[in-house]
Parts: C-alpha cells; sequence; structure tokens
C-alpha cells in the first residue's frame, strides 16, 4: 500500500462550513486531504462534527460546488461509485426489523451478484443465513448490516461507530479484513470510533477534530514522541479529549461559550404547589 504525497487523492475538502438548519455551527473551515489506501482514524469528543463529515463525504448533506470531492467527483452533485456508507441509524430502520429471513434479505439488496465476497464476510461475521432480521439481537443485526454493506468491493469506505454493538471477536475479525482490504486493493477508510480496544495496529493516520475544526492535516500513526517511544492509541485519545475538555472550559468561565452542568438558578422548589406547576405540561 502506498500513501506517498504523489498518490492521487482519495478526500479533498477545502475550506467547508456546515450549518444544521437551526443554525448551529457543525463544521468550521475544514481543509482535509486523505491519500488513497490510507486508513483514517477520526478522534473527537461527542459534537466534534465526525458524524457530519462522514455524512457529507456520503453525500448526505449538501454542501458548496468544489469544496468536497471523493474520488475525484463532487459527493452531492456527482455522487462517485464505489463509496459505502454505514452508520449506526440503519439496525434502527423499521424495514430491516421486519419479518424476512437473512438469506432472502442479502439476495434483495444483490447478495447473488458478490456471492464469493458475501461468503467470506458470512463467515467472518459469524451470520447464519437462517437468522430472521426481526427475532435476531442489536449486534446480530449489525453484522447483517456490515456483510450488506461490505459485500460489494468498494475504494472508499465511511465508517460512523457502526461496530459498537460488536463483541470483541467479531470485530478482531472485521478489523483484520478492513486491513486486508487497504493492502490488497489500495482502498480508502474513514472511520470515526469512541472504541479504541484492538485498533492499535488498524489506522495508518490518525485525526483530532474539535468543535467542528481540524486541530491538524491526518498524522501518521504510530506517533512517536522525542523518547522514540509511542503512546497508546486509547492514551492519544484521552490526552486530546482532555485538552478539548480544557479548552471548552476556559471558553464557559470567559463567558464565551454556554455553560454546561447544573446551574446555581436552577433551583428546585421546595413546596410540592409550586414544584407541581413548573412540571405541568398539560399548559
Amino acid at each position: 500500500m502506498s500513501t506517498t504525497t504523489s498518490d492521487p487523492e482519495t478526500v479533498s475538502i477545502k475550506h467547508l462550513s456546515f450549518s444544521h438548519q437551526n443554525g448551529t455551527k457543525a463544521l468550521v473551515d475544514v481543509n482535509l486531504s486523505v491519500q488513497r489506501g490510507s486508513r483514517v482514524l477520526l478522534i473527537g469528543s461527542n459534537g466534534a462534527g465526525k458524524s457530519t463529515l462522514l455524512q457529507i463525504l456520503a453525500g448526505k448533506r449538501m454542501v458548496p460546488a468544489g469544496s468536497v470531492e471523493l474520488l475525484q467527483h463532487d459527493v452531492f452533485r456527482q455522487s462517485p461509485p464505489g463509496v459505502t456508507f454505514l452508520g449506526t441509524e440503519w439496525a434502527m430502520n423499521a424495514v430491516v426489523r421486519g419479518d424476512i429471513k437473512v438469506s432472502v434479505f442479502l439476495d434483495s439488496v444483490g447478495g447473488y451478484r458478490h456471492k464469493a465476497r458475501r461468503d467470506l464476510l458470512l463467515g467472518i461475521l459469524d451470520v447464519d443465513l437462517e437468522w430472521r432480521m426481526h427475532q435476531i439481537s442489536d449486534g446480530e443485526r449489525r453484522r447483517v448490516q456490515l456483510v450488506m454493506g461490505l459485500m460489494a468491493p468498494w475504494d472508499v469506505l465511511l465508517l460512523d461507530e457502526v461496530t459498537v454493538d460488536l463483541d470483541v471477536l467479531v470485530r478482531h475479525d472485521l478489523i483484520s479484513f478492513l486491513i486486508k482490504e487497504t493492502e490488497e486493493r489500495n482502498a480508502t477508510i474513514l472511520y470515526a470510533t469512541h472504541i479504541f480496544d484492538g485498533l492499535e495496529s488498524f489506522p495508518t493516520h490518525v485525526v483530532h477534530m474539535r468543535d467542528g475544526t481540524l486541530v491538524d492535516q491526518p498524522v501518521p500513526w504510530p506517533i512517536r514522541n522525542v523518547e522514540a517511544t509511542h503512546t497508546s492509541l486509547y492514551n492519544l485519545a484521552l490526552t486530546w479529549l482532555k485538552e478539548d475538555r480544557a479548552i471548552r472550559l476556559s471558553a464557559e468561565a470567559a463567558g464565551q461559550r454556554t455553560k454546561r452542568g447544573a446551574r446555581d438558578s436552577d433551583q428546585v422548589p421546595t413546596d410540592s404547589e409550586t414544584f407541581y406547576k413548573k412540571y405541568d405540561y398539560a399548559h
């Protein structure tokens, strides 16, 4: 696998800002370049903008023309082939919780066209074709989602917390499969997660996101300090998130951000009449 600067960019983001419909800023002047064959791990606290960034790369959010390109295509207007997005919301969809056998479900989304890869993934993810979608657990349903999403060869894979329901063994085997895919097919992965166990050998690069911005461009992993020893991925994430919290608390103390947590003015009424009036939602 080659990820040198001479390689073509798989992901190119230039001065991207994005706000939700309520006006909340989700991304602010994001610039990102990812080379083909990279496995990029997005690290940041809840609300840092990781999911929004992945959704934009998947073409699920409209952004200004030219600001986001994937495989040299405008992600929203040209929708390049070979891009797969897998997020947590899929398993909650009523359709995939219906009374349908897994084999029928996979065939309905083209499993018969990719039988060799489908069968490989069935073994890696330990999926039984006789399962019925409405009877299996959330973790088993997540495995079916991964078989469905990964069985067609992909060039770019966008993963948003999608391994959260998997047991340790299945997750380990899946990570090994994904590493092999990038090394043998020069495919690219961007992965946002808060679970770092077993990921030490996964990323080629790590990205620190804070308040909708990138603290820096993708940093090659492992990171070595001046003593030529490298920290663990877990400790790196812990260090970055502690820094983020300290910056946020400083901004709150300066009155630049709304303070989180309990407030002195948030007093619970001591007499019952006032209490029930306060929490009477009928009016």
